[in-house]
């Protein structure tokens, strides 16, 4: 499978960190956790920093879905459930995915996230930042069927543990093996924001969510009822934001420190189908991080300042 050479010079300038505002297109499985919906509102409410032109539904597959593609639609269910409280239209702004998992790199996946996303990058000036807190499905599926959008597109994407990590048997890497491998493989420009190792300690509690999420609109209510309603013990409890952190980037990457590495190689270490199982098979992989230092380089976060971008959420919300 051969996909557009980038040069050196123009892959290192696409991976310098966003400056101004930037122009993006959020690829999110809204309704597998709860964290989605942080990402999207703190997304649309940073005007002055990004300008969002598209959200699009991803699949996945565990215990709140009964398939990828009841998960898509679950996940587009809940975009415009978040619209609605942010009194935004979704018309040419939510776009249905993927409806499965890729199963090989024939057979990309055509609806209307793919198209979208391939025309608003094709005729792009300039490169159109594609945040991804989910699965790739949709993203690799628009690159298989139009390489050239490799050229047009900077992938910032919360996936994976971190490269010093055991193993990276994580939910958005795993959930589509073979669309993370292709994001990898194929020289698209990529930003890597690991999870465990990485993201980790982006978490909050319901106190701090009482204070500063929940009476905040509409959209702040909701937030606050998804976060207390995952858990019926708060007793000591904290819950995972992760997925803000794609969002935080765009804003202000020194909130992300981040360095230039290889991109890396996922191996799987024990035999296995990646494409036809149950929810939970994910946890079952053996995936581990594999180098060779003589790839295409990328940039990778290796720690994320919490407070701040806490703080730049909590007080977008208060608007």
């Amino acid at each position: 499978m051969k996909f557009p050479e980038i040069s050196a010079s123009t892959r290192l300038e696409r991976l310098q960190p966003p400056k101004g505002k930037v122009r993006m297109v959020l690829d999110t499985d809204t309704y597998n956790e709860i964290d989605d919906q942080f990402a999207i509102a703190y997304a649309l409410l940073s005007p002055e920093q990004m300008s969002v032109e598209a959200l699009y539904a991803a699949p996945f597959f565990n215990d709140r879905a009964s398939s990828p593609g009841d998960g898509m639609e679950k996940s587009y269910d809940e975009i415009l459930r978040l619209l609605d409280r942010l009194d935004m239209p979704a018309e040419n702004l939510a776009y249905r995915g993927s409806n499965g998992f890729l199963s090989d790199y024939e057979t990309p996946f055509h609806n209307d996230a793919v198209q979208d996303l391939i025309d608003r990058a094709m005729r792009s000036a300039d490169p159109l930042y594609v945040v991804a807190i989910g699965a790739l499905t949709n993203i690799a599926s628009a690159i298989l069927i139009e390489p050239k959008i490799i050229e047009k597109i900077i992938v910032v994407w919360l996936g994976g543990n971190a490269l010093h990590w055991p193993n990276t048997i994580e939910f958005n890497l795993s959930g589509d093996v073979l669309a993370a491998r292709l994001v990898l493989d194929c020289g698209v420009p990529l930003v890597l924001i690991p999870c465990q190792g990485v993201t980790t300690h982006l978490r909050s509690t319901v106190s701090e969510i009482e204070l500063y999420v929940q009476g905040k609109g509409a959209i702040g209510d909701y937030l606050a009822e998804t976060f207390k309603e995952y858990s019926d013990d708060h007793f000591a409890w904290s819950k995972e934001i992760w997925d803000v952190v794609a969002i935080a980037y765009l804003i202000n990457a020194d909130w992300l420190p981040s360095h230039i590495v290889s991109s890396p190689i996922i191996s799987q270490q024990t035999a296995g189908d990646v494409v036809n199982r149950k929810p939970d098979d994910w946890r079952k992989h053996q995936l581990t991080w594999s180098f060779d230092h003589s790839r295409h380089p990328i940039r990778c976060a290796y720690y994320v300042h919490r407070d701040p971008i806490f703080r730049d959420m909590f007080t977008k919300l208060d608007r």
